[in-house]
């Protein structure tokens, strides 16, 4: 061997363990990208497998305000929704929104499926060159609609992270709402659930209710810069509120213009001339903007209450935010002439003292317990403002006389035209029901031996006061009860005079009165018909049968007894009828602090409250007929539209007895059946009757407690608590 070749071979031996030692380092590297690779595509298969699939996964659908509409089908405004969404189908959607959209948004849109493998790539370059570690971008309008509408709340950390495992979990929905949907699918749920920004603490979802919010027209109706203002805003809703940053957004906007030159949709001169525009935005106020708000607040809770009734706030009712379309009772014409019939007053109203009192009136159809009005004098609302026509709880005064006449007729069969007591000063110790209550008239004028007839339209209040310790009081309790009265009762006899613990409320008694004028049938009230939901199925509350409570012609007795208070010379409420069959009652409270009148006729009943809501002082004057009869009145006569109908006569008259009892002219208490009827039933039970009929409750709402109030000489034994406080036991309600 010669000398050269075993310096080779020297050479050759001493790079061996080089060699290997770089060999073997790559083999370990190759083999740790394979493993590393297997590992992250295990990870990857994971988290896939892990994520829930399109058909476990609800869809997540905007919510929506409701509307309400008046009686007439009259829109009346939008109930207040952080969501504002309005559905359109693929034939409404603009083709300058479809193509500006896409521009924007997802250029190959038409050319990729679920995923943008190409955008991916070049997305992640952008991350990479960026140090970015977050994956930005690469979305396309498939994933964005899974985003939006179908990625559950429980992601939302990775969401805002934007990380690897919440790009898998897209990616698979995407790939999954591709194979099951066309493009057009697609491209309209984009357009109807990607949120647009916020206004007013409203949100817009869909390009419908972005037009509507940011310009104030259908989507139809905007111009080609208007709807490329709308497209951009999905990518960063805030940053390019035109409201809140016109520069930016207006750059965005012609980055949408430029987006649609290159995607050969519009010419480089179109956008050029388009991008000089201004923005031209104008807020929408459709969804903040209410008809009538204090009766838009009550159709609002009793809409919450009649949906979730489980729930202590009414307002509360998710169901409020579903887009739903709630159909109220609430009769704009009436509503108008209940007002006007307050406002018409408000001379009269000033009389009250040093400052004018304040009224609310509250009208029901008797047929079927549909509010009509709710009117009130305080115009300056708020939404912590009172509507006194169905949130004025006050004493009635003598308007409660009329349950101790239909328990009269009802109870005893007895006739008011023959039943005879004396009117007459009842010292305190007269009845071992109430030992230290004492009664006397309004003007400690005394009217001698007078039937129950003429002590209703006298308002006589000794009278009323003998006649109910001899019904009872729990049974004038029931009768009210059975009528409408949702107001706690309680075992005092000075209720008879409108001396209620928490007093009552105009929409209450208008309710009740409604009994007798529907002929004895009593309807709960509601101010709502139907609601219908946007799938288009309906529930209806409007439609309500009623339940008897007395028969024909009884409540046609109660009637001609009541009538007199308009007609009869010397009524408390004489000067009241205009020509037409009404009937009603006056109301007096103690002190003259609250004024009533609550009448009707064959097809309206009305309540009307006068009375100050700080509490019980006293009105100058402050008697039912002089105050509350006017407004009511003027309303009944104008809201009649002419009507002048009256009852029917019964084809079995009433024919009743004379009622006696221990305070009575003559004879020993008894009844003309030995039994007590309970009203709500019509079931004939052997008495004493104590059970408390079953009522439905009003929507929750909040009252000016006005009960209580301490009794004086033209007061009844006022109710404990309240306005006033304290319990007075001197004095009768008058008037």
């Amino acid at each position: 061997m010669s000398r050269r070749e075993r310096h080779r071979r020297r050479r050759k031996s001493r790079g061996f363990p080089l060699r290997r030692v770089i060999g073997m380092t790559v083999l370990l590297i190759v083999c740790a990208i394979a493993v590393g690779a297997a590992a992250a595509a295990g990870w990857v298969l994971d988290v896939a497998h892990s994520a829930p699939n399109l058909s476990k996964n609800p869809t997540i659908t905007p919510g929506a305000p409701s509307q309400v509409f008046a009686s007439d089908g009259s829109s009346m405004g939008y109930i207040y929704s952080p969501d504002v969404s309005v559905k359109l189908t693929y034939a409404q959607l603009p083709l300058t929104v479809r193509r500006a959209t896409i521009a924007i948004e997802d250029r190959r849109f038409y050319h990729h499926g679920a995923l943008d493998y190409e955008g991916i790539v070049r997305a992640a370059l952008k991350d990479i060159a960026h140090g970015s570690t977050a994956l930005q971008g690469a979305s396309t309008l498939t994933e964005q609609v899974v985003d939006n509408a179908y990625l559950p709340k429980s992601i939302d950390k990775d969401r805002k992270a934007r990380n690897l495992k919440y790009k898998i979990e897209q990616a698979k929905l995407a790939l999954q709402l591709e194979e099951r949907h066309s493009k057009t699918w697609i491209l309209t749920k984009y357009l109807n659930v990607v949120p647009y920004g916020t206004v007013g603490g409203e949100t817009a979802y869909g390009i419908a209710a972005a037009a509507q919010m940011f310009f104030d027209k259908p989507v139809s109706k905007l111009r080609l810069d208007q709807v490329a203002l709308l497209a951009g805003l999905p990518q960063a809703p805030t940053e390019y509120n035109p409201f809140l940053h016109p520069a930016i957004a207006r750059a965005r906007r012609n980055q949408v213009l430029q987006a649609m030159v290159t995607a050969d949709d519009i010419s480089q001169r179109e956008a050029d001339k388009l991008g000089h525009r201004p923005l031209s935005v104008r807020a929408d106020h459709q969804y903040s903007t209410q008809t009538n708000p204090y009766v838009f607040k009550f159709i609002e809770a009793q809409a919450g209450y009649d949906l979730c009734p489980h729930l202590k706030n009414a307002l509360n009712c998710p169901a409020l935010h579903d887009g739903l379309k709630i159909y109220s009772t609430l009769d704009l014409q009436k509503q108008a002439q209940a007002q006007a019939a307050i406002n018409d007053n408000a001379s009269l109203l000033a009389e009250a003292g040093s400052t004018p009192a304040s009224a609310g009136l509250a009208s029901v159809q008797p047929s079927n317990g549909h509010i009509l009005a709710l009117a009130t004098s305080d115009q300056n609302f708020s939404q912590d403002q009172e509507n006194y026509a169905y949130q004025a709880s006050r004493q009635t005064g003598s308007a409660f006389k009329v349950f101790a006449i239909m328990t009269l007729i009802h109870d005893y069969d007895g006739n008011p035209n023959d039943t005879y007591y004396t009117s007459k000063p009842l010292p305190a110790g007269w009845t071992s029901l109430a030992p230290t209550w004492s009664v006397h008239t309004d003007d400690y004028e005394y009217n001698g031996t007078i039937s129950i007839t003429k002590a209703t339209y006298l308002s006589d209040n000794t009278v009323f006061a003998q006649l109910v310790v001899d019904l009872g009081v729990e049974k004038m309790n029931q009768i009210a009860r059975a009528m409408g009265i949702t107001s706690p009762l309680g075992p005092n006899p000075s209720e008879v005079l409108g001396a209620l613990t928490y007093g009552t409320t105009p929409l209450q008694m208008a309710d009740a009165y409604a009994t007798i004028a529907d002929g004895g049938v009593h309807h709960d009230p509601t101010i709502i018909d139907k609601i219908v939901w946007p799938d288009g199925h309906v529930r209806y509350f409007g439609n309500s049968k009623g339940t008897r409570v007395f028969p024909y012609n009884q409540t046609y007795e109660a009637d001609q007894v009541l009538k007199q208070v308009l007609t009869q010379p010397g009524a408390t409420g004489a000067g009241l009828s205009w020509g037409c069959p009404a009937a009603g009652k006056t109301g007096t409270a103690e002190d003259l602090a609250n004024a009533w009148f609550v009448g009707f006729t064959p097809r309206m009943s009305t309540g009307v409250w006068v009375g100050y809501p700080q509490g019980n002082y006293p009105i100058d004057d402050g008697f039912g007929g002089h105050y509350a009869g006017p407004i009511w009145k003027d309303y009944m006569q104008s809201a009649s539209n002419g009507y002048c109908g009256d009852w029917t006569p019964p084809s079995v008259p009433f024919q009743g007895t004379a009622f006696t009892g221990p305070n009575s002219a003559s004879g020993p208490a008894q009844s003309s059946t030995g039994a007590t009827t309970v009203p709500t039933t019509g079931v004939t039970t052997p008495a004493p009757a104590t059970t408390t009929p079953q009522t439905t409750p009003a929507a929750p709402t909040k009252t000016i407690n006005g009960g209580g109030g301490g009794g004086n000489q033209h007061g009844g034994v006022g109710g404990a608590g309240g306005a006033g406080g304290g319990v007075g036991l001197t004095g009768a309600g008058t008037g």
